[in-house]
């Protein structure tokens, strides 16, 4: 076992001492969307600071807390922010949660995120549940030598978003009274925001929102063997013709306001 491996079980064995039970989903959220496991009956909560070996969330928005709890009778692993490529962290460290819930026993893991919309039919607060993805970061967390226990050295990616799943997450919003939207996600190494000359490129390549997380994650996820899902807040809408300052304010606001429907669509899946 090489030194990162190492890491993942005492990171770990450290959580089996203090989980009550385990975990079967795994949920990691985004810019303002801590807010979207309110439904989670919580039995235990830890910064990530008093977690061995766990990276430490740069971002003011993301709370880096790990949360579990049940919710409909299932056990629930969350972590209240994510670690991103641009604040410095390799691909490795940006998915340590996602291979320490993959040895915790979790078996699906869902993945929501802050987009900017590129499909100009989508609107500020709509829920876009991803099918697809594109990653433009140019990096992998499966570079290097791979753990065979872990996962394929090549995994196949044809189905990098479950679609019974994708289908739960429709129907568990429709039974909540709202629709969402399906779309493929680009995912972009940021932090710099897109160039109008960007977006159209995205929407020629076929890319409906984009954001600066979650590939890596899916990668992961999907080499462990987990059905994954993922979720994107449509925070703020990319018209390159029309192009607008984004503000960062704003789109925390619209993320904060869009989690209580995210909260239906986790708590309608779990059921």
């Amino acid at each position: 076992m090489n030194a990162y491996g190492a890491a993942v079980m005492e990171t770990v064995n450290f959580l089996r001492e203090r989980l009550t039970a385990v975990p079967e989903v795994g949920v990691l959220t985004g810019t303002g969307l801590s807010g979207s496991m309110d439904s989670l009956g919580v039995d235990l909560a830890l910064d990530y600071s008093k977690i061995p070996n766990f990276p430490v969330s740069t971002v003011e928005t993301h709370r880096g807390r790990l949360v579990s709890g049940t919710l409909a009778g299932r056990s629930i692993l969350t972590m209240q922010g994510r670690f991103h490529l641009y604040e410095g962290y390799s691909p490795l460290e940006v998915t340590f949660p996602v291979r320490v819930m993959q040895a915790l026993g979790v078996t699906c893991l869902v993945v929501t995120n802050a987009a900017g919309g590129i499909n100009l039919d989508f609107s500020e607060g709509d829920i876009m549940v991803i099918r697809d993805h594109i990653n433009m970061t140019g990096a992998n967390p499966l570079v290097g030598t791979n753990n065979e226990a872990w996962g394929d050295r090549f995994p196949d990616m044809v189905h990098a978003y479950d679609a019974g799943l994708v289908a739960s997450a429709q129907h568990a919003a429709k039974r909540a009274g709202f629709t969402v939207r399906t779309g493929v996600y680009a995912g972009l190494l940021g932090p710099s925001l897109e160039t109008p000359a960007e977006i159209r490129f995205l929407k020629i390549a076929g890319c409906d929102a984009v954001g600066f997380s979650t590939v890596m994650e899916n990668i992961a996820g999907v080499h462990a063997g987990m059905k994954v899902l993922g979720l994107s807040v449509i925070t703020n809408i990319n018209d390159p013709d029309h192009p607008e300052k984004a503000s960062v304010d704003a789109i925390i606001k619209t993320a904060e306001n869009a989690a209580p429907k995210l909260d239906a669509i986790l708590r309608g899946i779990v059921e």
